[in-house]
């Protein structure tokens, strides 16, 4: 049972707040229901979710164990970066979802990893077993899975204390001015479309995304990130609103675009380096994914064109 003690700064926090980021592998919503079900206690005692944080509270979790698993095993390629005993780094093609949800019940990363492992972690739900962390449906590239409890605990801490690198590779439209940079902007829902995210946003998280010019291709740039936090579609927000949205984004490529949309068979961002320490072994594992041929030919044709 995962038990927490309060620093000064989480003074006056919200209870399901606070757990969630204690969890970063569990929504907010399951945390609420946790805390609805009495699974989650302040000193021992059942209490709201908007219950505000004391100096001197101990909270204990009580995470139930996962569900049977309902998926059903698909015998889907796998292009396998790393495996061992604890973990597998896979790189994920563009088009597959990583874990089945309302019309996506098949053909995801999930049901290809039941046919290729025989256990995978079961904290994430049975929806997500072995999910750490997650990249969007078109986004191509690294992504590490757990095969135990144990291995899923030490990744999501390594995440969360921002010790995993990660590297990504964008093309992004218009000519951004600065040779490299930071962007320093909370994200979170958005005000009005609640299934977007954004930096105008009532309640957002900090995400800070730091990037660095590649190429040029006169209305167009590409650039390599280095996303300091993990938050959802935290680069593709951060570069939309600064006026660059990611070339062929299907949700943010209108928000502020200083350069007309370039045709691409999916959204040009590629997940190409996850590199930490082994959260059983301590060893170091880094993992590189090269642009997919349709990156590639994307690239090839700003060359070109220019």
């Amino acid at each position: 049972m995962p038990e927490f003690s309060l620093t000064p700064e989480d003074v006056g926090e919200r209870l399901d707040r606070y757990v969630t980021r204690q969890l970063p592998t569990h929504s907010r919503a399951y945390v609420q229901h946790l805390i609805d079900e009495q699974q989650i206690l302040v000193d021992g005692r059942a209490t709201k979710a908007g219950y505000r944080l004391r100096a001197s509270d101990r909270i204990s979790v009580s995470l139930p164990p996962p569900k049977p698993l309902g998926i059903l095993p698909q015998p889907i390629p796998l292009d396998i970066l790393h495996e061992d005993s604890y973990l597998l780094v896979v790189n994920k093609m563009a088009g597959m979802v990583v874990h089945p949800s309302p019309g996506n019940a098949s053909g995801t990363l999930v049901n290809a990893l039941l046919a290729h492992c025989t256990h995978l972690s079961g904290i994430g739900g049975f929806e997500r077993p072995g999910i750490v962390h997650r990249l969007d449906k078109d986004t191509s590239g690294v992504i590490v899975v757990a095969k135990d409890d144990a291995t899923h605990r030490g990744l999501a801490r390594l995440f969360a204390d921002r010790q995993v690198k990660k590297r990504y590779l964008a093309v992004v439209q218009g000519n951004i001015r600065d040779a490299e940079g930071v962007i320093d902007a909370a994200v979170g829902r958005h005000p009005v479309h609640r299934q977007q995210m954004s930096t105008h946003t009532r309640v957002g998280r900090q995400a800070v995304t730091e990037f660095r010019v590649l190429e040029r291709f006169g209305l167009y740039t590409m650039v390599e990130l280095r996303p300091r936090t993990g938050r959802t579609h935290q680069i593709r927000v951060h570069f939309a609103e600064a006026g660059h949205p990611v070339v062929g984004d299907p949700v943010y490529r209108r928000r502020g675009a200083l350069a007309p949309s370039l045709e691409a068979p999916r959204q040009m961002l590629h997940a190409r380096v996850l590199g930490f320490a082994h959260p059983a072994t301590g060893a170091s594992v880094r993992a590189i994914s090269e642009l997919p041929p349709d990156f590639e030919a994307v690239r090839k044709r700003l060359r070109g064109a220019r």
